[in-house]
This record gives structure tokens, C-alpha cells and sequence, in this order.
């Protein structure tokens, strides 16, 4: 049996409240809102939307996405539970992309005037939101390295690897593990064509290091397949 990774229902303690005092966390756990459900396909907020809350994922999986001026959508990250959403409107107040639900899942809600207030009394719960959004812009510029300087296999291996390793935190199999987004979902995201994910599923297969059957994952050599992409296996997606 796996070992859930949310042990209970104040699921944003999973990244902010470490070095916490006690006080800290039950003020964090106040500024939470009551759980809401998102339904498959649904958006949590939209591109352009007014920043109002930030979203702690209690369950379930999300794909963000923004859209072109031509009306072009782009894949630009997945997130699952125990990861927020939101943190892309701090700087401008407005969402830069959509949040919408691959899978039925539940979210909770935090102010973020009143999380930036509580920062303020509490250091340690202001270091660690500087810490996230740190990852976030070294996501961000990964992505980008990853564009440049990898082919479509690597892209392809990498982005496995990434899932398998936030799978692995979460107690999950980090060798076999189903893929909540569609292929053309992963073309988007890593910038290539759909026929170009298939022949990159089929030389991993080729390889023996890993096997895609419809949305089933197994990483048939993971060492190898780490090989394959050696700088890039522990960055997030």
C-alpha cells in the first residue's frame, strides 16, 4: 500500500511551515479557506483574473496554460497535490495563466493580503514563501534551458523523471505512475509536435529505460534514464 503524502487536512503546512512555531501554524491553518472542489476541465482562475487567493492542491492534478494574443494555448506546467497555484499574479496582481483541473480534485484557498500580513510577525513563514517563489523562477529558467539545449528525447525523459521524482515525495512508485495529462498536453509543455512525442516514446522503449502505454508510466531503467539527462533530473515541472 502506498503512503499518502497529506497526513491531514492543513495541506499548505506542506510548504510553508517549517521552523513554524506552533502559534505561526495555527494562524496559517485560519487563513485557509473551507475545501473547494474543482471538477475535470474545470478552471480554477483564469488568465487575466485579479489575484485574490493563493490555491494549496489537497487532491487531484492541474495543468496551467496560457493563451496567445492569436488565441494559441501553451502549456506551461502541471502541478499535484501538495504544490500551490497562483503565485504567477504577485507581481502584477493578475493571473499570467489558467489553472484547470485534469482530474476531480479539491483545493484550498489563502488570502494573500493576509498571508503577506502574518509573514511580517512570523520570519520563518516569510522565508519559506521566498523560498517557493524562488522555485518558481528556477523552474522557470529550466524550462528554458530545457528548450534550448535538449532534444526531444531528453525532453521526454526528463519530464518523466521530474514526475517520478514528485511522486516518489509523495510515497507514490516513482517507476510506475499514470500520466493525468494528455500527449498533447506534453507536447505543449515541452515544445514539440505530437509525432515527435510518439517516436521519442518509442526510442525510450527502444532503449529499454522506459515503456508508455496509453497514460501507463513505467521507468523500465531509471538510473538510466537519469543518465540520459544527467543535469536535469531533480528540477520540477
Amino acid at each position: 500500500m502506498f503512503r499518502s503524502y497529506v497526513t491531514n487536512d492543513n495541506v499548505v503546512e506542506l510548504c510553508l511551515t517549517l521552523g513554524l512555531c506552533s502559534e505561526g501554524i495555527t494562524q496559517l491553518n485560519s487563513l485557509m479557506t473551507p475545501r473547494k472542489g474543482v471538477k475535470k476541465g474545470e478552471s480554477l482562475f483564469n488568465q487575466g483574473e485579479r489575484l485574490e487567493s493563493l490555491y494549496a492542491i489537497r487532491s487531484g492534478f492541474f495543468k496551467t496554460t496560457m493563451t496567445t494574443k492569436e488565441g494559441k494555448e501553451q502549456v506551461s506546467g502541471f502541478q499535484m497535490m501538495g504544490e500551490m497555484l497562483g503565485m504567477d499574479a504577485i507581481s502584477t496582481e493578475h493571473h499570467t495563466s489558467s489553472a484547470i483541473a485534469l482530474v476531480d480534485s479539491v483545493v484550498y484557498g489563502v488570502d494573500f493580503s493576509q498571508l503577506q500580513q502574518l509573514g511580517r510577525e512570523f520570519p520563518a513563514l516569510q522565508r519559506n514563501f521566498m523560498k517557493l517563489m524562488s522555485d518558481e523562477i528556477v523552474h522557470s529558467r529550466t524550462v528554458l534551458l530545457m528548450m534550448g539545449t535538449m532534444n526531444s528525447d531528453e525532453r521526454l525523459a526528463a519530464f518523466l523523471l521530474n514526475l517520478s521524482g514528485r511522486f516518489a515525495l509523495r510515497g507514490y512508485s516513482p517507476i510506475s505512475f499514470i500520466l493525468r495529462m494528455r500527449r498533447e498536453d506534453i507536447a505543449s509543455y515541452l515544445g514539440l509536435r505530437m509525432e515527435t512525442i510518439c517516436r521519442a516514446v518509442t526510442r525510450l522503449r527502444e532503449m529499454s529505460l522506459a515503456n508508455l502505454s496509453g497514460r501507463d508510466v513505467e521507468i523500465v531503467n531509471l538510473p538510466g534514464l537519469k543518465d540520459h539527462v544527467a543535469g536535469f533530473s531533480r528540477q520540477r515541472v
